[in-house]
């Protein structure tokens, strides 16, 4: 049965290259997947953490600003490798490490999507908890993780048509929430203490913002890849890197108007209740429905990150795999949320821009293996590729700034984290001298 724009029919494939008869769609649709997806709690528990490091107003606007510009780019580039291969992004990946290679980033981006999973689970179900106090934790979480279920089994289509319409409920909802916040009048007064090196919380923000949109990069061309084969792959870059700039620096703003007039020591659904007064259940029903919005995604990629990895298992029989897996992380991690987060959210980086840098470098630069003409990979590893991503890691973990680890040169550096860019330019001048062609005498 053809599947076409069906909504309503369970995606018939996995992670094969779509057929041209199927492919379908506009490139602007990318701009509600990314806007409704990126209008969630996770980017508004994220607006807390500049709040809390005593970052004034100027310093947290530039920050979030040129982190959102960074991490929305690196993903519209992923994106628009999509309809190019009408494969997913792990697959495509595979093309340049090789089959045993490219189980390194599917390994490492299942872990990603599940974890992204259970952190916007966590919040969801302290929201719903908001709005049903007698409900206990487990009993919210499991609604959320049935709900995001049924969408990821269905898959494609339905994503793009769920997102649809939570780019237009939720801007609507969160556009409530932002004119409330902006006229409170804690914000005119807020005026924390100077930091003699501002330098070094800035460097910090910028990785969490750009580690937060950009990590959606390793499965961009999951939503991409049935748009018909492109003459030009910038449309689908603008619309990609507009939708997830403006949701993710939107609600990023608004959770920092939050954190100053609530306190930035509390827990972001409760303190934005409060601050909402007799709007807060408007407001928490907006940071419960863009839980499910992005955690559709996370499920559904998942499933394919698994069969990347060569998990024998129907597309939709993998997606509810990781929603129980999700769900059980959910109740073992929402004790200690906030230090979850923070640690998951600043290490998830370190693989993906080393990744991001080989990615890019190859196909838009080098043009050695990402090239429609060239089959897949025969060999099972490509060491140019996949010796990059390692070295790129390796080289960056002196620059590691957390509460699990501080690198000897971020601990000189005051707590700087740079291990973002690092690995990025280390893997990338890697990759671009070891896979240059050698001449033959």
């Amino acid at each position: 049965m053809k599947y076409g724009e069906s909504v309503l029919h369970v995606e018939p494939y996995g992670i094969d290259a779509i057929p041209e008869k199927e492919r379908h769609g506009k490139s602007r649709s990318q701009f509600t997947l990314w806007l409704g997806s990126n209008l969630t709690i996770a980017d508004f528990a994220l607006g807390f953490f500049p709040i809390a490091l005593g970052m004034s107003w100027s310093w947290t606007l530039a920050a979030l600003v040129v982190g959102n510009l960074l991490g929305a780019y690196a993903l519209s580039l992923c994106a628009a490798m999509g309809p190019y291969f009408g494969m997913p992004q792990l697959i495509i990946s595979r093309r340049l490490f090789g089959r045993w290679g490219g189980y390194v980033p599917a390994f490492l981006n299942y872990l990603s999507t599940i974890g992204w999973f259970s952190v916007n689970n966590i919040l969801g179900a302290f929201g719903l908890r908001v709005l049903f106090p007698t409900w206990p934790f487990w009993q919210a979480a499991l609604v959320l993780v049935v709900l995001q279920g049924l969408i990821a089994v269905f898959g494609h289509n339905l994503i793009h048509a769920y997102e649809r319409v939570m780019s237009v409920v939720l801007g609507v909802l969160f556009l409530i929430v932002t004119i409330v916040v902006w006229h409170n009048p804690r914000l005119m007064h807020y005026h924390p203490v100077l930091q003699a090196n501002p330098w070094v919380m800035f460097a910090l923000v910028v990785a969490a913002a750009l580690s937060y949109v950009g990590s959606w990069g390793p499965y961009a061309s999951d939503y991409s890849r049935y748009l018909p084969s492109p003459r030009s792959k910038a449309p689908v870059m603008i619309w990609s890197f507009l939708g997830a700039f403006i949701g993710s620096l939107w609600l990023e703003l608004v959770g920092a108007g939050v954190a100053i007039v609530a306190g930035a020591a509390t827990n972001p659904i409760m303190a934005l209740h409060q601050v909402m007064g007799g709007f807060g259940g408007v407001a928490v029903v907006a940071i419960v429905l863009g839980g499910t919005a992005a955690d559709a995604l996370n499920l559904y990629s998942n499933g394919l990150a698994a069969a990347a990895l060569n998990i024998r298992l129907p597309r939709w029989s993998l997606a509810a795999m990781a929603a129980l897996i999700g769900l059980a992380l959910s109740l073992t991690a929402s004790g200690s949320f906030e230090q979850y987060y923070e640690n998951f959210l600043l290490l998830l980086g370190y693989w993906m821009t080393p990744w991001l840098a080989v990615m890019i470098a190859d196909f838009y630069f080098i043009h050695h293996k990402l090239n429609i003409h060239t089959v897949e990979s025969q060999s099972n590893m490509t060491w140019p590729a996949l010796g990059s991503l390692l070295l790129g890691i390796l080289v960056s973990i002196p620059f590691m700034s957390s509460t699990l680890y501080t690198g000897p040169v971020a601990h000189a550096l005051g707590g700087a984290d740079l291990t973002f860019y690092v690995g990025f330019l280390v893997a990338w001048v890697t990759y671009g001298i070891w896979s240059r062609p050698r001449s033959v005498r």
